[in-house]
């Protein structure tokens, strides 16, 4: 972990294709997130850089802060396909905080090598002088752990590569 980005990574016994079709649609995102956040999401799988799509959320899993449910809109900054995805949040708070969370999904052999990342370089200048009591939002055990159910979804009972 940098100071502003967290990088963790897995080998998922799923091709890049398939990892990266589950992270294009909404449904994709709620059933690997860790974090508890994700409840229900709805649109269209995304295509390109500046698709969005719409998460219902809720914070009670982190019980940080208590902003009740709210939508936030999920917006694409990279869109390399069967490479790289990632995106930033439109939601309750105004200006848009500017965190990224994203995907790079290297080839190997038997599967993918997944590398999730969380980056919070770029906040908006508003959140700076606070930066560094809010982020990270999601901690690396939840990005872990988000990779673990990822690794599940796409290839179950298909082991670990290399393992």
């Amino acid at each position: 972990m940098t100071e502003r980005r967290i990088e963790v990574d897995r080998a998922v016994a799923a091709q890049p294709h398939e990892v990266f079709d589950l992270l294009t649609r909404p449904e994709g995102h709620v059933a690997v997130d860790a974090s508890g956040m994700l409840m229900s999401a709805g649109g269209s799988p995304v295509t390109a850089v500046g698709d969005r799509f719409v998460v219902h959320m809720d914070r009670d899993a982190l019980r940080d802060r208590d902003m009740g449910e709210y939508d936030v809109t999920v917006i694409f900054t990279v869109y390399e396909q069967d490479r790289e995805i990632a995106w930033t949040i439109d939601g309750t708070m105004q200006p848009p905080i500017g965190h990224v969370y994203g995907y790079r999904l290297e080839p190997i052999d038997g599967g993918t090598r997944v590398v999730a990342y969380y980056d919070w370089s770029d906040v908006h200048p508003h959140y700076e002088r606070v930066a560094d009591r809010i982020f990270p939002v999601v901690p690396e055990s939840a990005l872990r752990a988000t990779l673990g159910i990822l690794a599940r979804t796409v290839a179950p009972g298909r082991g670990r590569p290399g393992a």
